[in-house]
């Protein structure tokens, strides 16, 4: 669904306060990689980060507070909605990049600790779905303009447009544990597009 670095809290420049940000949500995701979001305590990451405990307990509070932050920092790093010209180009963009994050070693590790978490904890679930839902937002961008083009009918509901595109690949990597392929990426693309022509997403 979008593009990612790979390590959180690299990209913002500048100051004291944005070094010891970037070094704690490092910190923070490495050990939601490795432990999960059970496992990770403040401490750890103070420790891992080089950072007074009191600095992290006084700006995140709690490990819930972490991994919002984190999961903020990562829909901001997330490139924008793809604009190929055509509707067909903007989902595949969106299903390759889903694809390639849910594979990646480190991205694809702490979407599955989030995803853990979220179904047992409020805060967990919180901070995935404002994740999730940012980058709905950005990527029903190009459904609109799909739509403004006369490629989709109008009245499609462009969020569910992208929700269907990614949702069996997702489904797959939670669920079933099947490996995520640019082939099924390309099959979810061509039967999301089939129903949005046809009007399934029609509000």
């Amino acid at each position: 669904m979008e593009q990612l670095s790979r390590v959180a809290g690299t990209v913002r420049p500048g100051g004291r306060t944005a070094r010891v940000r970037a070094a704690v949500l490092q910190a923070t995701q490495d050990e939601l990689v490795e432990h999960g979001f059970h496992g990770l305590t403040m401490d750890q990451v103070a420790a891992a980060a080089g950072v007074g405990k009191t600095t992290v307990y006084r700006r995140w509070g709690s490990p819930a507070g972490l991994v919002t932050d984190l999961m903020t920092e990562l829909a901001d790093q997330s490139s924008p909605h793809a604009d190929t010209g055509s509707i067909e180009g903007d989902l595949r963009a969106n299903a390759l990049a889903v694809c390639e994050a849910v594979n990646d070693g480190r991205l694809g590790a702490t979407f599955q600790a989030m995803i853990a978490a979220a179904t047992c904890d409020e805060q967990a679930a919180n901070a995935l779905r404002a994740f999730y839902r940012r980058r709905v937002e950005e990527w029903a961008g190009a459904v609109e303009l799909a739509v403004e083009r006369g490629e989709l009918p109008k009245g499609t509901d462009a969020m569910e447009v992208i929700r269907a595109v990614s949702a069996p690949l997702y489904y797959r990597l939670v669920v079933t544990r099947e490996p995520v392929t640019p082939e099924v990426a390309e099959r979810s693309v061509q039967r999301t597009l089939a129903a949005a022509r046809a009007g399934a997403f029609i509000a």
